[in-house]
């Protein structure tokens, strides 16, 4: 599965310790912000090994808001990006700063940062890409909408907010499903 020029690899340090996939068992994608001010600091958050086996928590691509697309983790690897999900996932970040740096404050929770249309030209290609070389991909879904989890808010642990919200509420998602749809053939 050559990948196209356009996608920069980039993988990172502990790639190899992941687990193995056929890339037929892929059937989703999740759509992610990755709620950091830069592609650097993301970089930085994905390169932190936080289990025992040496890896962390990362996206298999990311998107700048230029439109620059990494690819972090090979496909037939299961990356660490969401809850329950990775063994038939993908993930996709999305550089935004989302709540940064006060995820789970309750007295910031609004998602602002809208999406450039760079970047979302990059995601459509990427999505066009996807649904032709990993015919098994059959859905789509934002981070928030797989993990619900709710947690105690660090300003009043008495409030509880949502875990994840991302993508957030400015993102397109009539436009980005309407691409996802039509890119299967």
């Amino acid at each position: 599965m050559p990948t196209p020029p356009w996608i920069h690899s980039a993988p990172l340090p502990y790639e190899a310790q992941l687990a193995l996939r056929k890339p037929g068992d892929i059937t989703l994608v999740v759509i992610h912000c990755t709620e950091l001010p830069d592609l650097a600091m993301a970089r930085e958050y994905g390169e932190r090994a936080l289990y025992e086996n040496g890896t962390g928590n990362s996206g298999h691509f990311y998107i700048d808001r230029d439109g620059h697309v990494a690819q972090y983790v090979a496909l037939d690897r299961v990356a660490h990006h969401v809850r329950g999900q990775n063994a038939h996932s993908l993930g996709i970040e999305l550089v935004n700063r989302g709540r940064y740096p006060h995820w789970l404050d309750s007295r910031h929770q609004a998602m602002d940062e809208d999406y450039p249309e760079a970047q979302l030209r990059a995601l459509e290609d990427l999505l066009r890409w996807l649904r032709a070389e990993v015919p098994s991909i059959n859905a789509i879904a934002g981070h928030e909408a797989l993990d619900t989890t709710l947690e105690a808010a660090t300003d009043d642990p008495a409030v509880q907010v949502r875990r994840k919200l991302d993508p957030g509420p400015r993102f397109p998602w009539p436009r980005i499903q309407s691409v996802f749809d039509g890119a299967g053939g």
